[in-house]
């Protein structure tokens, strides 16, 4: 059980389950309600009523009960297969896909694609929910995945991971133009403070490195390819935000208002370089871009 503390800071003034479901990732406002209900949250110390209005300056504190096991069932959902043999899979995600079953996606996700293409031959070591999972995607990111068929292949690409020996390249399209040709960011990465459905920079974060580079520049945008050093969650999105370069379409950390044409940001895992987990030969993997991202670098070429 987990249970999360929050100072109320003025601007946050309202309903205390909207304001649970804003701070407390993946709860939804109904579950904040529950939670009230059950007696698991406290505002200065005691138990509020449901529909209690935060003014700002209390302190609220909320038990997070264990998440329960979900029932994972396969599902024919086409996969773009780049690479498959009898110990890893590689396929090419779509922009709105998610990776594994989570609250609010029980399923449709990539994990219950894999279930149905894969059958009982993926490994075990991500649990019930993340089977042969070795890293994750953002759901409206696209790209690259590489799942375990085996819990030896497992073993051998998280270690890969870990010593990136298993490398990740990404293009992405930021807002603004770099004044250099490239660059690496090596800052700590951690939950958010003022909002816990986010990541920020912050001091006592996990050390996080990405290295970029330009493709081509454009007027008041710039194509940038990404290769990460670490692997933390929103990595490339909060490092190009934190540089004053946010990614193009992503609502979370750039601008507000979505990009029309655009599903989420742009954002695509286009390269994998890994060992093979048997035989230790190197596989160099790629895809294209997809025709969205193709898009948005027509349109800014029009303007040059």
């Amino acid at each position: 059980m987990e249970t999360l503390t929050f100072l109320v800071n003025p601007e946050d003034a309202g309903r205390l389950d909207a304001f649970l479901a804003a701070q407390a990732e993946d709860l939804t406002r109904s579950g904040a309600a529950r939670l009230i209900e059950e007696g698991r949250v406290l505002v200065d110390g005691k138990r509020p009523a449901k529909s209690l209005r935060l003014g700002g300056g209390e302190t609220v504190t909320v038990e997070l009960p264990d998440p329960e096991p979900l029932d994972v069932q396969p599902e024919d959902i086409p996969l773009d297969i780049v690479y498959e043999d009898g110990d890893v899979i590689v396929v090419n995600k779509p922009k709105g896909l998610v990776v594994h079953p989570a609250p609010g996606h029980p399923n449709g996700t990539l994990v219950n694609a894999l279930l149905h293409h894969c059958g009982a031959s993926l490994s075990g070591i991500g649990g019930v929910l993340r089977p042969g999972i070795v890293h994750r995607i953002d759901r409206d990111t696209s790209g690259l995945m590489i799942a375990a068929k085996n819990d030896l292949a497992h073993q051998k690409l998280a270690a890969q991971l870990a010593d990136h020996t298993l490398a990740r390249t990404y293009e992405c399209i930021v807002v603004g133009n770099l004044r250099e040709d490239s660059g690496t960011v090596d800052a700590p990465i951690g939950r958010c403070p003022a909002d816990r459905k986010k990541q920020a920079v912050v001091s006592d974060g996990r050390r996080a490195v990405t290295h970029w580079e330009v493709i081509a520049r454009y007027p008041g945008f710039t194509h940038v390819r990404c290769r990460l050093e670490t692997g933390r969650t929103h990595q490339i999105r909060v490092h190009m935000a934190y540089i004053g370069h946010p990614i193009l379409g992503d609502t979370v950390y750039g601008a507000k208002k979505p990009v029309p044409g655009l599903q989420g940001q742009c954002l695509h895992a286009v390269g994998l370089q890994f060992l093979h987990p048997r035989t230790g030969e190197a596989v160099t993997l790629s895809c294209p871009l997809p025709e969205e991202f193709q898009t948005q670098l027509r349109k800014l070429d029009a303007k040059k």
